[in-house]
């Protein structure tokens, strides 16, 4: 009896990690550096105009993090039913792969999404009030990227609205939170913190014109083509160098971005090679890693 017991306890516990790991999968926490860079040159912007307060810093974090970790969850639920992640070349998702009801996936998403607002919901009372607009547009932007009716994600304004979420408002509120303000400054750094976004999710759907195309998910990848996609991903990270190279008239020490160039070598190599399917998730990867290496060193660069 106590051989059988132990034997079933065996078996529960790589079934309970696999499903630890599959949410946190589903997380999509390899992306995280698109979150977390434009935290940084925020934060790194408010250090050189006045002070970083800590607890506007944590609630920031709750605030971002939980609206980005929402909308994975969303968007996995969204596409998981309408059969978008049926056939997936990358990690599987919860719902498409069959790992989790649809519901759990939204539910969880539904917590995030109330860590988030009650963040934005505190900093509207002790920072300022425009903070409630801000939440309202994350909340909204984020669930109709791909729910609704008539998802925006699926007619190729997803790279629109990376830039504005994870560039202009990700650096500028962050900078706002702490100083009260936006300053002009951030509204530059922005910029290229945006293009590096819209460079990862190129790559993610560059991975999955076909299968997107098929889904009905039309996206600037899809509208592209392989080819134009490849160019264009190139192009992002190429003016992405460029616009924080234009900042160092402000602030001479932002030419530490320098210093993340070799970060790009194998991504580049990788798109513009021509490499497909599953091939892509290695680009992806080190995509994030040139993000996190360049919003590092961007925002030492501000704040010096």
């Amino acid at each position: 009896m106590t051989t059988t017991v132990h034997h079933q306890q065996q078996q529960q516990r790589p079934a309970r990690s696999g499903a630890v790991r599959a949410w946190l999968v589903g997380a999509r926490l390899k992306t995280l550096p698109v979150t977390l860079a434009p935290i940084a040159v925020g934060e790194g912007i408010a250090h050189s105009l006045g002070h970083v307060s800590w607890w506007r810093t944590v609630l920031t974090l709750l605030f971002l993090l939980g609206f980005v970790l929402g909308t994975n969850f969303f968007n996995d639920y969204s596409d998981g039913v309408r059969g978008t992640d049926d056939e997936r070349l990358g990690p599987a998702r919860l719902v498409g792969s069959g790992q989790a009801s649809p519901q759990q996936v939204l539910r969880f998403g539904m917590f995030l999404y109330a860590v988030a607002i009650l963040a934005g919901a505190v900093l509207a009372v002790t920072v300022s009030w425009w903070m409630l607009a801000v939440t309202a547009y994350c909340g909204l932007a984020g669930w109709f990227y791909t729910g609704g009716p008539r998802p925006y994600g699926y007619r190729a304004l997803g790279d629109l609205s990376i830039f504005l979420f994870h560039g202009v408002i990700a650096v500028c509120a962050t900078a706002a939170v702490q100083l009260g303000r936006v300053p002009p400054l951030a509204l530059g750094a922005s910029v290229p913190i945006g293009l590096l976004a819209c460079a990862l999710l190129t790559t993610n759907n560059l991975r999955d014109i076909r299968t997107d195309a098929a889904a009905g998910k039309i996206t600037v990848a899809v509208l592209l083509g392989d080819k134009r996609t490849r160019a264009y991903y190139a192009l992002c990270v190429a003016a992405a160098f460029a616009s924080a190279l234009l900042l160092a008239g402000a602030r001479p020490w932002a030419l530490l971005v320098i210093a993340a160039v070799p970060s790009a070598v194998f991504p580049l190599r990788r798109v513009l090679g021509g490499a497909r399917g599953s091939d892509l998730i290695a680009a992806l990867e080190h995509t994030c890693l040139l993000l996190l290496a360049f919003g590092t060193l961007l925002a030492i660069g501000l704040a010096l």
